[in-house]
């Protein structure tokens, strides 16, 4: 009899997955499928590559991917919570759903994963997560436009006198707490100063940038684009989409100095239906570690591993947020801070922007 029999509808797409549950019985008493929810594309390809396929090899545990984004993702595992009806087993968090979706997710036993002790940066694995991969909210520029000067930080994006031209800014995703987060840094504010945010004090220092922000973008693929087209001449953007962008052979650069620290986390839905699995799985990641760059190369975001990074030659290091030197200019955000904040952040930047 199959183990799992569901139907899957997004954006009017259906995806119906039967998962045959024959594997035999295994000495790590594993379940014989597992179902990860995550983005698809270019990550989910390169997962499923490196380290999906990888782990059904060596465990023997069909890895069952759902591609769908983050914010349908929740939808659909909160209606999963009230139906009692559990299908996925692995989702995709960021660092404020391990804050303010802890009701929904199980907690990790970090000691009964010892390869992410080992192999992880020193909070690779938290209470309800594990770090998968970690970029940076940074300053994109056009190398053209700043020849002899390039912006290095937030106080240079504000600075539309030394370095002039149009700006872009997201309107996507966590651009509630990440814009006033930069404002205030652009402000003066020191990194380990910043929570709790002053609002009053972020959203004054936005009045000053609002006239010059030529594009609000609201994807990845078109912070790429506007970057591409010459529309601004610098950008908020994930670090992974300007490393993109460089590769591409676009004149642009990169400046990690106050780069808001942007992980992606694996954590366990509550009532996963293969928990032991997922655990299994969490460990592999970090045990797989030939895996790591060509995994790296391919996304254009770090892994949380601190170990491969250094096998890297230097000049292509520092285009990942966990090398040293970047790592150490993160801000790290307080993820308990806008976890009990969210809906103000949200009230507060929508009526700001929509003024």
């Amino acid at each position: 009899m199959p183990k799992h029999t569901w139907k899957w509808t997004v954006a009017g797409i259906a995806l119906t997955a039967v998962l045959a549950g024959t594997a035999p019985a295994m000495a790590e008493d594993l379940e014989d499928q597992m179902v990860i929810a995550t983005t698809g594309g270019l990550m989910g390809n390169s997962l499923q590559k490196y380290f999906y396929d990888p782990f059904t090899k060596a465990k023997d545990v069909e890895v069952v991917p759902v591609a769908i984004e983050v914010p349908d993702q929740w939808a659909r595992s909160e209606a999963m919570m009230r139906t009692g009806n559990i299908e996925f087993d692995i989702v995709t968090s960021t660092g404020p759903d391990l804050v303010a979706r802890t009701n929904m997710l199980e907690k990790i036993d970090c000691s009964k994963l010892p390869n992410v002790l080992k192999y992880g940066v020193s909070d690779a694995c938290t209470e309800y997560g594990v770090a998968r991969t970690t970029g940076g909210m940074l300053i994109n520029y056009n190398t053209d436009v700043f020849k002899d000067k390039a912006p290095k930080n937030w106080a240079d994006f504000w600075n539309v006198k030394d370095f002039p031209g149009p700006r872009g800014l997201p309107d996507t995703g966590d651009r509630d707490w990440w814009v006033p987060v930069a404002a205030l840094l652009a402000d003066g504010v020191a990194p380990d100063k910043l929570f709790p945010l002053d609002l009053d004090r972020a959203y004054k220092k936005l009045d000053e940038i609002r006239p010059y922000v030529g594009v609000w973008w609201k994807t990845g693929d078109q912070v790429q684009q506007i970057m591409r087209n010459k529309e601004v001449v610098m950008t908020m953007s994930y670090s992974g989409r300007a490393l993109a962008v460089i590769k591409e052979g676009v004149h642009a650069g990169m400046s990690w100095d106050g780069a808001i620290r942007d992980t992606g986390y694996m954590s366990i839905l509550k009532g996963a239906p293969d928990k032991n699995a997922a655990l299994a799985y969490l460990d592999f990641f970090y045990a797989n570690s030939d895996a790591h760059i060509p995994f790296m190369r391919d996304v254009n975001y770090a892994t949380g591993s601190k170990t491969v990074i250094d096998l890297l030659p230097p000049e292509e290091r520092n285009l990942y947020a966990t090398s040293p030197e970047n790592y150490a200019k993160l801000v790290k955000p307080d993820f308990a801070w806008i976890g009990a904040h969210r809906e103000e952040l949200r009230q507060r930047w929508t009526a700001w922007l929509n003024r």
